[in-house]
């Protein structure tokens, strides 16, 4: 069954790979021409994946500190497959948002011609800090295991750990105890900086006063607990396909323990989100009521009714009230229904960045303003074009394709910690 599932997700893959080819195409040639966004609502798709995919890496490194930091000792297999969704995620991340860049080639400015009143610029200084704790952490959870693969294994992947290891040999106790020191080190100063840096992408929206949908001080907070709940629901799913499944009771056992917290995590976000429409939805500011009403009956009313409340709460709450907190016989498998629950928590999570996004931009910042002039941009309707989601089918892509071939080549999940193929 989970062999199928692995062959599956290569095929969707190289497929989205494949046919996503031609938006990258058109983006490199026309520019952003064939976009739909424009003066009055200039963030768009792929703003969305952007802020999609951070959150999948912020989160998945906040769990993997579980592992590093706080030591427990049931996830401790799962520590380097949730460091590598982090930068799997974080490279989907960081194209999605170039893909949006009018001048793509200027992308290194925000550091470059750095402006500390900017949280632009402190936002380029926390993706650097926190792609190299990222890299830096991964090799040392990874570096005793590719010394291994450089003196026993075979063809690429060999060669690979040979490359990555950088010269080390050392695997002795000692060196691997130092390892784990390290670890607990990085993870600790990674724990704030990952809190500042996607908490920051909540204040890059939360900090525009002529966005009052957006301009709330909670909205770092709302950031931060939508990436726990969607990236715990994505390393759940991941962990039940290429985590360790040797011992069958040990994987129930994390799986129930992720789908608890994973349960938590999506109820507490679905109360935020009811306070944020309860609110929104009793003020008479137009700013604040008018992307609430286009998001539960505007022309995209079933993003929010059906595929984020349907399918992405209602559904996996159900199951995982079922499966991860049974009150029966807690050692029967619930493996395959707890990762299906997560996995649609995981997928329909965009619709949740989608408005975010998107609403906000709708309304007129000066009344009259859509009626004062006319032409190419200025216009206050948004509807994704088939170039935008071509890009984001290959950006998603990619990231998945590079965590594929990662597992394949690299020891994120050790051989003996494996069913036997």
């Amino acid at each position: 069954m989970k062999s199928t599932i692995k062959g599956l997700v290569w095929i969707i893959a190289v497929i989205g790979f494949g046919v996503g080819l031609y938006g990258m195409f058109l983006r490199f040639t026309t520019g952003d021409r064939l976009t739909d966004y424009g003066s009055y609502i200039p963030w768009g798709l792929w703003v969305a994946f952007y802020i999609y995919f951070i959150g999948l890496s912020a989160g998945s490194f906040l769990l993997s500190t579980l592992v590093y930091v706080a030591r427990i000792e049931k996830l401790e297999k799962i520590g380097k497959l949730a460091l590598f969704t982090a930068f799997g995620c974080l490279v989907a991340a960081l194209l999605s948002i170039w893909m949006d860049l009018g001048h793509m080639a200027r992308v290194g400015n925000v550091l470059l011609h750095m402006n500390l009143s900017s949280m632009m610029s402190w936002m380029g200084i926390l993706y650097s800090s926190y792609f190299g704790i990222v890299i830096i952490e991964l090799w040392f959870a990874l570096r005793s295991d590719l010394v291994k693969t450089a003196k026993t294994g075979s063809g690429g992947s060999r060669t690979l750990a040979r490359l990555l290891s950088f010269g080390s040999s050392d695997i002795s106790a000692e060196a691997r105890a130092a390892d784990h020191a390290k670890l607990r080190v990085l993870g600790i100063i990674g724990i704030p900086l990952a809190i500042a840096f996607h908490g920051g992408v909540g204040a890059l929206f939360g900090v525009i006063q002529a966005r009052p949908h957006w301009n709330t001080p909670l909205m770092p907070i709302t950031f931060l607990i939508g990436a726990l709940a969607s990236s715990g629901a994505l390393l759940t799913a991941v962990v039940y396909i290429w985590g360790p499944d040797k011992s069958k009771e040990q994987l129930n056992d994390i799986m129930r323990f992720l789908g608890k917290i994973v349960l938590a995590l999506v109820l507490f976000d679905f109360l935020l989100e009811i306070s944020e429409f309860l609110i929104g939805l009793y003020s008479m500011v137009p700013a604040e009521r008018l992307p609430l009403e286009a998001i539960l009956h505007g022309h995209f009313w079933y993003v929010f009714w059906i595929v984020h409340l349907l399918i992405g709460v209602v559904i996996p709450v159900i199951i995982l009230f079922a499966r991860a907190v049974p009150k029966g016989r807690p050692d029967k498998p619930a493996g395959g229904l707890i990762a299906f629950a997560c996995l649609l928590v995981a997928v329909t999570f965009i619709a949740v960045r989608f408005n975010i996004v998107i609403p906000a931009q709708i309304n007129p910042e000066i009344p009259g303003l859509q009626y004062a002039f006319s032409g190419p941009g200025l216009k206050f309707t948004y509807l994704p074009t088939t170039m935008e989601w071509l890009v984001s089918t290959w950006v998603t892509s990619f990231g998945v394709l590079l965590f594929l071939i990662g597992e394949k080549l690299l020891p994120i999940v050790n051989p003996e910690h494996r069913e036997a193929a």
